[in-house]
């Protein structure tokens, strides 16, 4: 009577699993078929396009408030280019030398013309005696006439001297250093020049590029140690031109312990005569992607395209550029990352569809 129960139960259980095998076995292709009508049923949105070539990302302005997507106009501006130019520590030997000569020559001319008053006081008592009966011989007051005209020679000499040295440091250091040179009180650039508490700096700049103004500044480091940043005032324009680098050479002094006569200097921020226009592209505007920067530019009430761009000129509210943007154009500054991500959703869509 067991067995009898037990062998009933088995063949149950054997039923049992072979129905369940036969509803699974011919269920499975409808339950695909479903799923397949199910998947058509959702709808996909794809919101790039195609059109003349560009790829365009349209996003209704609802959509664009949800997703937070703002856009900026672009501001026009202009930009005055800066010129990396080279240029190196001068020695002042020769300077202080010719102001040493050119002041002892000055000094000798005082002495002569001190000299030349007493012996004209002297040639005029003698004249008077001369010529009082004869109390001083003709010969003597010929003598005092001689001295009086060897003085005014001497003097004569001293000065075209003098002027010959004034001359020769205009000729190699320009105007400017040569009236410092050539005055008898040391002034405090000159003087800070010759303490080694400021150096005096040779740079030269292309034949176009704007002449400098007084009281500017250029930024300067050793060629050695580009890091090494300093400022440097504007002197003059420097008469002699760079053996190897052609164009206009200026003087510049920078207060530094840094720096020795013969270095090499790099000058960065010598500004170019040329004014190039554009527009400033703000920081939040651009992403970047496969190593390079890019914008989206609103082309319509719905309608982005993204743009490459260049970021080789930074100013203090994001870059200059020059190119195919310009003043006025809307360019998205808050959600760019978000079309990009819609932009590259698109291509993976059709990959999957090839």
């Amino acid at each position: 009577m067991n067995r009898k129960l037990a062998i009933i139960i088995g063949l149950q259980a054997f039923l049992i699993v072979v129905l369940f095998w036969l509803l699974a076995f011919y269920g499975k292709d409808e339950f695909e078929a479903m799923s397949e009508q199910s998947e058509e049923e959702i709808e996909t949105i794809n919101r790039v396009a195609n059109k003349d070539g560009a790829t365009i990302i349209s996003i209704s302005p609802a959509a664009q408030k949800q997703s937070d997507i703002l856009t900026s106009p672009l501001k026009a501006s202009s930009h005055q280019a800066s010129i990396s130019t080279y240029g190196n520590v001068v020695s002042i030997d020769s300077l202080i030398e010719l102001r040493n000569r050119y002041l002892a020559v000055k000094s000798e001319i005082d002495v002569l013309k001190a000299t030349l008053s007493h012996d004209k006081s002297e040639f005029e008592r003698l004249k008077a005696l001369n010529q009082d009966n004869k109390n001083v011989s003709d010969k003597a007051l010929a003598g005092a006439a001689a001295n009086t005209k060897s003085d005014e020679t001497k003097i004569t000499a001293a000065e075209s001297n003098a002027k010959n040295i004034s001359d020769s440091i205009r000729q190699l250091w320009g105007d400017t250093l040569a009236q410092h040179a050539i005055n008898p009180k040391t002034s405090n650039l000159l003087q800070a020049l010759i303490s080694n508490k400021r150096v005096l700096i040779q740079t030269t700049l292309p034949f176009d590029a704007a002449e400098p103004k007084q009281n500017s500044s250029i930024m300067i480091a050793p060629t050695a140690a580009p890091s090494h940043t300093m400022s440097a005032q504007y002197v003059s324009p420097a008469p002699l031109t760079n053996s190897t680098i052609q164009g206009k050479t200026y003087f510049y002094h920078a207060v530094t312990n840094e720096l020795r006569a013969g270095m090499q200097i790099n000058a960065t921020t010598a500004t170019s005569s040329k004014k190039s226009n554009g527009v400033i592209v703000p920081n939040n505007a651009i992403i970047w992607y496969a190593g390079k920067p890019w914008v989206y530019q609103k082309t319509g009430a719905d309608q982005f395209n993204r743009k490459p761009i260049h970021t080789n000129i930074e100013v203090d509210d994001g870059w200059f550029y020059q190119g195919h943007l310009k003043a006025n154009d809307e360019v998205v500054i808050s959600g760019a990352q978000l079309l990009l991500s819609e932009e590259f959703k698109s291509q993976i869509m059709n990959e999957n569809d090839d």
